[in-house]
């Protein structure tokens, strides 16, 4: 191996390896007697159905963590500090690390209990774990094996229910999805759960409010000696729930929703009951009572969009929980609680009344940023304002303002140029509406799509030495999600954006880019009305307050994410129907080409979660863009790049490509780096170390191609015989700094194989530091 690739090695390992050095001693602050668990593992004897890591959660007592599969890296950490715990080090550095895990038979003993009872409910009712120990390493250390015998599962011979209350009978019979334990399968515990929480769900969402699992119970009758189970489901009536006797003189109540209240002024811990609601600003709209407060700073319609109950309707649960994400919605509401009420028997029906309880919060808000910079001596500043309102015109409406200014002084000669100064000016407005806001619209369609509408206008005014440029963009978007918010989708409906050069040096343009179409796009005028949707999947669960680590446990984590966009068109239709006489071949509109294309792009990652610690993920990424009738070329800013923090890590951003193009130059070339198909392929092992410092090992693969042969991008069209030819790789390695809330990521890539024109196509054999290696700060995972 070359001294290159030694140093790469070195520069992921050798702070590890210095403090395992330093604290080699891993029982250094394991006490007299005690055993520190070195190793703990699981065999399963006799099946091969069950596998060892789907039982490793259950163990109580687990050997500290290993980076690699074989460093313990945290517990050396900790065994760097000394004894002494009055000194600040000493705390300091055991606060990084992880103290000796400390034999407890207790916890063993508990550990066998856990394992046998997790085989007991998935039907394995004969399991038995024995824990076997053996001491080394000087009789300081000592390795845990727990031998699981499962036995033959128990399985469901024959089921019957028991459900006095034809009722309910009739109602789960009428749906075929609720049922679907069946004779033939295990008696799993764990399958019969998640049989009670599909019925309690179907009888809360049709009326049975009071009602919940625990009045669901399963008996089973076992013959001696038989793995045959005969499984009876109970459904037992409200007054005997707990006991050991079934009767149906009783049946769960269906229950209907009288009154709903707004109570929008509410503060926590009061009793609304005692409320004066006579005295209030009563107001009624349709079948809901607002009672309003102080003033009245949401419309009735407002909220009773966002209310999916209806009085005089069954109770339902599912419309409960989308009132409470309807209203989550509403950026002015601090806090939203819903309770029910009982109010008696009328008419044989039993009435609830619902109280939606709502607390505002800030309506306005002001935050301010400043900065200052120093560019080899030239001073310069910048000041942003942001100021929002969240209650716009009394619907919750988000307005967004933003005002930005830059300035930097220049130094140096200045004739022939137009400034002497760097100066910029930007704003932008939006406004945010929680709902789908589009003419000719019935209610009952917003209400089945919770959107938010976005209308936003901005403006960048810039002037630097050689020109002066101004930048004005107009969107109209839609968003919306699924409840869980595992499905989002995004919706431009139109997004125009418009570049205007007013002054500029005298041939300022020919002199940067005489021959180059790419670079003379950035600095000429050109206009963008473009149409596009997004789509985002993924399976991540959310993590709960209680358990940030909830979602890593996982055991696969999947996301996709596509986008489609189209520009042109409709001005193209236009401009052809009128008749429109084309300039330089091409239309233009305000005196200005507009660009016309389709552009598409997808993304597919896969994160397999090993254990809290350990994880593999891959990403494959595509996309194309394709320029037609009024474009001969994709806009520069809509072409795809290679190279960077999120692609193919062994180069910087925009310095690979397009296919075997040979870039002599970063700084100049880097204009010709872009393409219209794009391809990225990333596999990255993560572990945690110790503390908030996570490792990380990465191969890249990739590159960018044009779609057509420019005379500026030579070696860059993609073929179909030479693309794969043209597929850079790169490896490397990175620390992360885990906040929780924020990820800071820290890569180091080197080239494998580099497919440019004329440079070293194996750097991997023929490594050389300065020339191959390439390292990026960034912010989140790459994928």
């Amino acid at each position: 191996m070359s001294v290159s690739c030694h140093k790469l090695l070195l520069w992921l390992t050798g702070i590890c390896l210095a403090i395992s050095l330093w604290g080699c001693s891993s029982t250094k602050h394991v006490p007299q007697g005690k055993y520190l668990v070195d190793d703990v593992n699981i065999k399963i004897v006799d099946n091969s159905e069950v596998k060892e890591s789907e039982l490793v959660n259950y163990l109580r007592q687990t050997p500290n963590h290993k980076v690699l599969g074989f460093m313990k890296l945290q517990l050396a950490t900790y065994n760097i500090s000394g004894s002494d715990t009055t000194k600040w080090f000493n705390r300091w550095v055991r606060r990084l690390g992880q103290p000796p895990v400390i034999y407890d038979p207790q916890l063993t003993d508990m550990s066998e209990f856990q394992l046998r009872q997790a085989l007991v409910n998935r039907g394995y009712m004969d399991a038995s774990v024995i824990a076997d120990t053996v001491i080394h390493g000087k009789g300081k250390k000592i390795d845990i094996t727990y031998n699981v015998t499962t036995g033959k599962p128990h399985f469901i011979a024959t089921l019957d229910y028991n459900i006095p209350d034809d009722s309910i009978r009739s109602l789960i019979d009428s749906h075929d999805n609720v049922l679907q334990v069946a004779p033939g399968d295990f008696l799993d515990r764990n399958k019969l759960d998640e049989e009670r929480v599909r019925i309690t769900e179907l009888l809360r969402n049709n009326g049975y409010y009071t009602f919940n699992k625990e009045y669901i119970t399963f008996s089973a009758d076992t013959a001696a000696g038989s793995r045959e189970v005969n499984l009876t489901m109970n459904l037992r009536p409200p007054h005997l729930r707990g006991q050991q006797t079934l009767s149906d003189s009783v049946a769960h109540k269906v229950y209907y929703l009288r009154n709903i209240y707004f109570v929008t002024d509410y503060n926590p811990g009061e009793d609304y009951g005692t409320y004066d609601y006579r005295s209030s600003d009563t107001v009624r709209y349709k079948d809901v009572t607002i009672l309003y407060g102080d003033d009245r700073y949401l419309r009735p319609k407002v909220l009773f969009d966002a209310c999916y109950m209806h009085a005089g309707g069954k109770y339902q649960a599912w419309q409960v929980d989308r009132t409470y994400e309807a209203l989550g919605r509403l950026g002015i509401l601090k806090y939203v609680n819903i309770d029910m009420r009982r109010v008696g028997t009328v008419d044989g029906k039993n009435w609830l009344d619902a109280y939606i309880l709502l607390t505002r919060g800030k309506k306005q808000g002001v935050s301010l940023e400043l900065e200052g910079t120093n560019s080899e001596g030239d001073l310069g500043f910048g000041v942003g304002l942001t100021y929002m309102h969240r209650n716009l015109a009394r619907g919750s409406e988000l307005l967004t303002a933003k005002l930005r200014t830059s300035y930097e002084s220049l130094s140096g000669d200045f004739s022939g140029l137009i400034n002497n100064r760097y100066m910029e000016y930007a704003g932008e407005v939006s406004i945010t509406f929680p709902e789908f806001e589009a003419p000719f619209l019935s209610s009952g369609l917003k209400k089945r799509v919770r959107a938010t509408t976005e209308f936003a206008v901005s403006f960048n005014y810039q002037e630097r030495p050689e020109y002066t440029r101004i930048i004005a963009g107009a969107g109209w978007k839609y968003r919306w999600a699924n409840r869980g918010n595992t499905r989002r989708h995004r919706f431009d409906l139109i997004d125009i954006n418009y570049v205007y050069l007013p002054k500029s040096t005298i041939d300022f343009i020919n002199q940067i880019a005489p021959s180059n179409p790419l670079l003379r796009y950035s600095y000429e005028d050109h206009f963008i009305m473009r149409l596009g949707y997004g789509y985002y999947h993924t399976n991540k669960r959310v993590p709960s307050a209680a358990s940030l680590r909830q979602s890593l446990l996982q055991p696969s984590i999947y996301t996709i994410r596509a986008n489609v966009e189209t520009a042109g068109n409709l001005l193209y239709a236009i401009s052809s129907a009128i008749g429109q006489h084309k300039d330089e071949g091409a239309y233009k509109v305000f005196g200005i080409q507009y660009a016309q294309y389709v552009k598409a792009d997808a993304d597919y990652s896969y994160t397999k979660n090993f254990d809290f610690r350990n994880s593999l993920s891959f990403h494959v990424g595509a996309g194309i863009g394709v320029p037609y009738g009024n474009s001969s070329m994709l806009p520069f800013e809509k072409r795809f790049y290679a190279g960077g923090a999120n692609s193919v890590r062994g180069w910087g951003v925009r310095t690979l490509g397009p296919g075997s193009y040979d870039a002599k130059n970063s700084v100049t070339d880097f204009i010709n780096q872009c393409g219209d198909i794009r391809l990225d392929i990333n596999l990255e092992y993560r572990a945690r170390l110790f503390w908030v410092i996570e490792g990380a090992l990465f191969i890249d693969a990739g590159n960018i191609w044009t779609i057509r042969k420019y005379e500026n991008q030579p070696g860059g069209e993609f073929l179909f015989s030479e693309f794969y030819k043209q597929i850079a790789v790169a490896y490397g390695a990175g620390l992360r700094l885990d906040f929780n809330y924020f990820l800071l990521r820290f890569d180091l890539g080197m080239k494998a194989y580099n497919p440019a024109r004329n440079q070293e196509r194996l750097p991997l054999i023929h490594p050389k530091w300065g020339r191959d290696a390439t390292f990026h700060f960034s912010v989140g995972y790459p994928f």
